[in-house]
C-alpha cells in the first residue's frame, strides 16, 4: 500500500485554489502542443495527447483553444511547439524536487527557475541527482461516496492498477503504470465514480520529514516554482507535519 504522506500531499495540492485560469490554460496548451508534435494530432492514436486533452477539459479549457493547440503542435499553424524539459532541485533539509517544464526557450526557463529557487532558499541540482528517487505513475484519487471497496479493487486490478490505497478516511487512491492511465480512467468513468484527481505524477520512493517551522517557507518555494508559466508539474518528497 502507498504511504499516507504521499496521498496527503496530493490532497493538499488539490485543495489549493488556482484563480489564474489563463495561466492554467497556457500550461495545458503547451502540454497538448508537445504531445501533438511527438505523436501526431489524433488522440485515438496518441495517448499522451489524449491525456493532455483530458486534463485541459477537466479544467474547463475551451474546445477551440484545445483544437488550436493540437494544430500548432502538429505543425499546422505558425510557431514552434514547446519542448519537454525536466529540472532537478533541492529544498532546505535535503528535500528533493523534480520540475516538469515545457518551453520554447531554455535560456529563459532555467534562469527563471534558478532565481525562484534561490530566493526561497532552494537550489538547482545536477542532472540525475534527484530523478532516481522518483517513479512515473498513473495516479487516481476517488471520493469514497458511492464507491464499493471490493468493486474498486476488482475494476482497478482488471485495468492495470498496481497499488490501491483504502486506509484513507475520505478517498481511495489508485496507482498504475503510465501506459494504463487511459484504460483506468475510462473504467472509473464508466462506473460513474467521482475523480478528485487523475494525472501522471512522479512518486517518491521515500519521504523526508519537514519540520513544522519550515512548512510555510517550503510551500512558498513550491508556489514560486509553480507560478512560472513554463512549469507543468512540481513533485517532491517532503512530508508535511500538518498533513
Amino acid at each position: 500500500m502507498a504511504g499516507h504522506s504521499h496521498w496527503a500531499n496530493i490532497q493538499r495540492k488539490k485543495s489549493k485554489v488556482d484563480a489564474k485560469r489563463g495561466k492554467v490554460f497556457s500550461k495545458w496548451a503547451k502540454l497538448i502542443m508537445a504531445a501533438a508534435r511527438t505523436g501526431g494530432s489524433d488522440p485515438a492514436m496518441n495517448l499522451p495527447l489524449r491525456y493532455a486533452i483530458e486534463r485541459a477539459k477537466a479544467d474547463n479549457m475551451p474546445n477551440d483553444s484545445i483544437d488550436r493547440a493540437v494544430k500548432k503542435g502538429a505543425g499546422k499553424l505558425d510557431g514552434p511547439p514547446p519542448e519537454e524539459v525536466t529540472y532537478e532541485a533541492y529544498a532546505p533539509g535535503g528535500v528533493a524536487i523534480l520540475i516538469e517544464a515545457l518551453t520554447d526557450n531554455r535560456n529563459r526557463t532555467a534562469p527563471n527557475l534558478r532565481t525562484a529557487l534561490t530566493k526561497k532558499g532552494g537550489s538547482m541540482a545536477n542532472s540525475g541527482s534527484v530523478a532516481w528517487m522518483f517513479k512515473r505513475k498513473s495516479v487516481f484519487v476517488l471520493e469514497r461516496g458511492g464507491v464499493d471497496e471490493e468493486d474498486l479493487m476488482e475494476v482497478a486490478l482488471e485495468n492495470g492498477a498496481e497499488d490501491i490505497t483504502t486506509h484513507e478516511t475520505e478517498i481511495f487512491g489508485v496507482e498504475g503504470d503510465p501506459a494504463s492511465f487511459i484504460q483506468l480512467k475510462e473504467a472509473f468513468d464508466a462506473k460513474g465514480w467521482t475523480l478528485v484527481d487523475a494525472s501522471l505524477q512522479y512518486i517518491p520512493d521515500t519521504m523526508v520529514a519537514l519540520p513544522m517551522e519550515q512548512e510555510d517557507k517550503f510551500q512558498a518555494l513550491i508556489d514560486a516554482i509553480e507560478d512560472d508559466e513554463d512549469v507543468q508539474g512540481v513533485h517532491h518528497n517532503a512530508e508535511f507535519p500538518s498533513a
